[in-house]
């Protein structure tokens, strides 16, 4: 998996609505928070939401928010509709192998990276942390965790 300071590889994905959207046209924007996940991953569906949280609160921070699924276009939006996720979601087609998955380096899911406008990735978790995921909310400005919230210290991924 890329670590922190290494460069983010260029990517193509066709987004849930059927647009193709590349890494260069994400960043053109600011900075952006890349996560990749499987449906069927129990630790995904445990952090999808509380990045979402996060998405939903970090205007102000200039922070966006982009899933990277690694299942089909009808499963993806189930799991979206489920688990409350409203960030654009990209498509990693296993017809095509996994190109972006590859390049990330991606062995387990989630694997989420904060990759800067420049490409450089400033912040990358593979699975669940309760400590990195909260200094991912001080960048977006956002408490991602509520009391009552279920969450762990770490869950491998």
């Amino acid at each position: 998996m890329l670590q922190v300071g290494a460069h983010a590889p260029s990517f193509q994905l066709r987004g849930l609505d059927n647009k193709v959207c590349s890494l260069e046209e994400i960043l053109a924007r600011g900075p952006a928070v890349i996560s990749f996940f499987k449906i069927s991953c129990p630790v995904c569906q445990m952090t999808f939401p509380y990045l979402e949280r996060m998405h939903a609160n970090a205007a102000a921070s200039g922070l966006r928010f982009f899933g990277v699924s690694q299942d089909g276009p009808e499963a993806t939006l189930e799991f979206n509709r489920e688990f409350g996720i409203t960030f654009p979601t990209l498509l990693d087609a296993a017809s095509a192998g996994y190109p972006a998955s590859n390049g990330f380096g991606i062995s387990h899911v989630p694997s989420t990276f904060l990759v800067e406008k420049d490409g450089a990735i400033s912040w990358a978790l593979d699975g669940f942390a309760r400590r990195e995921l909260e200094h991912l909310g001080e960048r977006a400005g956002v408490k991602p965790f509520r009391r009552g919230d279920y969450a762990p210290e770490w869950r491998a991924g």
